[in-house]
């Protein structure tokens, strides 16, 4: 019996046949993430592939897969929602399980006392939204994949929404949590407001991207829903480091916007609502776009927003029609009608787009996003084939924010050519240039796969404890290879 058959029959005998699946066309697909779409849109599929997955029904199910895979030494792959965008999916170890916890999907509580809820790793994050705001409640949670992200894969990537500068990102929301460890141990982490009790080890788990444990659990935090409180605001600036000084004010004061972000022309200009706005004379964009909300109680709400504008009352700062910001932010999100969208027009048109996101101090903001566009134009080999070339800041804190550059490009090559071609070589300079500043070389996406090459950059000296994690809890190296750590350590 082969070994791909051992595991089958393994799997089978733990979970039963119904819930081991060995479609080679699901295996195939199952293999990539979004980091190679276009790819992936095209057929191309070039493996390794995994060998089967698996569907737990519960907790006890993913601890047995775990203590049986570490006994026999098989790469598990964890998976839910599925729309990670750095390869933390992506199959690279022959031999590999998908254990596909998005059955998980129970919501098993919504305490509107103490303000929290808590749900199984398979919840999709829209389904349980809609749940606690029956209770005039909101997870405060909104990342633009809110329409199809599961809670598992939100905690295990470490993931920030759209109103993350007054809700957080999912780090603050997460009050509890329980997780699988590879020998089978099922940790739970209790729900309180706060502990001084030694390291908080929800810290082992968030972020983890399965290279260390499969979460299964998830309690987080909720707020009161008021949408009827929301309200928005816009400039127009000439010069993109004068737009992030702005944004830094904003902070600096000490004021929580639920949305604060600032656009390069390029980068407004893809969004149709500011498309005309941003136009110079010759209608191509000129002028960069700070947007504004603001949400909460109506008097925090409207202090907020009066503050806000204050700051940007200076003749650098240009306002633009409010509800030209509301109309652009209310079809923010891709639902599956837009990434089945996006697949088709990748197979209309050789033609793909893709974004790095990074995190800075506010001091290397402006070099940052002047840097990387100058190296792109200066060494990128098929600059030419670039249609659009920019760069926003869409969550902010005191000390900093991120910057999500991004670039769209005409492909002129073959598809399984395309990432060596262009998206490598475009990620890799924005990484290097937010390592150089002293920046992060990833605000939210994760590791995943594809920046493994600077993990020990990123880390510095700390990488030693990062280590000792990955060898304590996983010493037989099961736990999805090759994301997070280097496959070649």
């Amino acid at each position: 019996m082969s070994t791909t058959d051992l595991t089958v029959t393994a799997l089978t005998d733990l979970l039963g046949a119904d819930r081991v699946d060995t479609d080679p066309d699901l295996l195939r697909t199952l293999s990539l993430d979004r980091y190679k779409k276009y790819a992936a849109v095209h057929g191309v599929y070039e493996g390794p592939f995994p060998v089967a997955v698996a569907r737990p029904r519960s907790t006890s199910d993913v601890a047995h897969v775990l203590a049986w895979a570490t006994e026999h030494e098989v790469p598990i792959l964890p998976r839910t929602g599925g729309t990670a965008t750095e390869g933390g999916l992506e199959v690279v170890v022959p031999g590999t399980v998908i254990l596909d916890c998005s059955g998980l999907d129970e919501i098993l509580a919504i305490d509107v006392e103490n303000m929290t809820a808590t749900a199984q790793c398979g919840v999709p994050l829209a389904r349980l939204e809609d749940a606690v705001r029956e209770h005039g409640l909101t997870t405060g949670h909104s990342p633009q994949s809110q329409p199809v992200a599961q809670m598992g894969g939100l905690v295990a990537t470490r993931s920030i929404g759209q109103l993350s500068t007054l809700y957080g990102g999912i780090e603050d929301m997460v009050a509890g949590l329980e997780a699988v460890f590879p020998d089978g141990h099922v940790a739970r982490i209790k729900a309180v407001p706060r502990r001084a009790a030694g390291p908080d080890p929800r810290h082992l788990v968030i972020g983890n991207e399965g290279a260390l444990c499969v979460v299964t659990e998830v309690t987080v935090k909720l707020f009161a829903y008021r949408p009827e409180t929301r309200r928005y605001a816009g400039w127009l600036v000439d010069d993109f480091g004068v737009g992030a000084a702005g944004l830094r004010e904003v902070m600096a004061q000490g004021y929580r916007p639920s949305v604060a972000r600032l656009y390069s022309p390029e980068d407004a200009a893809q969004h149709s609502w500011f498309t005309d706005l941003v136009a110079g004379p010759d209608g191509s964009p000129t002028r960069n776009l700070v947007v504004m909300a603001t949400e909460g109680p109506d008097l925090v709400s409207a202090a907020t927003m009066a503050g806000i504008h204050e700051i940007f009352d200076e003749p650098a700062y240009t306002p633009v029609d409010a509800d030209v910001v509301r109309d652009w932010f209310e079809n923010l999100n891709w639902g599956p009608e837009k990434l089945a969208a996006e697949k088709q027009a990748m197979l209309d048109r050789p033609h793909v787009g893709f974004t790095t996101e990074v995190a800075i101090g506010w001091s290397g903001v402006a070099e940052l996003y002047e840097s990387v566009l100058r190296r792109v134009h200066a060494e990128f080999d098929r600059a030419g084939d670039l249609t659009m070339l920019g760069a926003h800041s869409s969550h902010s804190y005191p000390d900093g924010t991120n910057l999500y550059f991004v670039y769209d490009y005409e492909v002129h090559v073959e598809p399984r050519e395309e990432l060596t071609a262009y998206h490598l070589p475009l990620n890799e300079i924005v990484v290097e240039e937010a390592l150089r500043l002293g920046g992060s070389m990833t605000h939210h996406h994760g590791i995943g796969k594809y920046r493994t090459p600077w993990t020990h950059v990123e880390h510095g000296s700390a990488y030693a404890l990062l280590r000792t994690l990955k060898d304590t809890f996983d010493p037989a190296g099961i736990m999805n290879p090759g994301t997070i750590f280097p496959l070649d350590e």
